[in-house]
């Protein structure tokens, strides 16, 4: 199956964005970073430590290759197993009954428990990146087409932003309403 190249490069730039945003928080807090890794209770040790240097070095590498045409599939692939990675760790959390904790998703300043809500989150991004990964048509990009890229690109991440906005600031709504 194939899809329009309009669709594959939209969803790319989407899962960039947000790749490159997360890596960001990552990189100018490691500290904190890491202390969100160890909270997790599934790696110890050094691996803690390895992996919060890593995992912003990979997101970057990934949301590069999104962005290079050669390298799409790979780097949707990467994102897609990247982010099932980080559905897991949540999902054992929540499994664990263990929503306290900060998921590490929101930059520095903003903590946002684990809840069900993330698994969705990151279930569509995992669609994203799958369609990101297909095939696509030789469909040549120019005017409309790229107009309603940047549109596409534009409204997903203006509806992802308010989502997240609304989900971190939700416990602090909950205690301002008394529930």
């Amino acid at each position: 199956m194939m899809i329009h190249p309009i669709v594959a490069v939209a969803c790319s730039l989407v899962l960039a964005v947000i790749l490159l945003t997360g890596a960001s928080h990552k990189l100018r807090a490691p500290h904190r970073f890491a202390r969100q890794i160890e909270d997790y209770a599934l790696l110890s040790g050094h691996a803690v430590s390895l992996a919060a240097r890593a995992l912003p070095v990979l997101e970057v590498l990934i949301a590069v290759a999104l962005l290079v045409p050669g390298l799409r599939a790979w780097g949707a692939a990467s994102a897609a197993l990247l982010l099932a990675l980080y559905t897991a760790a949540i999902a054992i959390n929540l499994w664990r009954g263990r929503r306290e904790i900060d998921c590490g998703c929101s930059g520095p300043g903003l903590e946002r428990p684990l809840s069900g809500a993330l698994l969705v989150r990151n279930a569509v991004l995992i669609a994203m990146a799958v369609l990101a990964a297909m095939p696509s048509t030789t469909a040549v990009l120019h005017g409309f087409g790229l107009f309603l890229i940047g549109a596409s690109v534009a409204a997903v991440l203006i509806l992802y932003t308010a989502t997240e906005g609304l989900l971190t600031n939700q416990p602090r709504l909950k205690s301002l309403s008394g529930r």
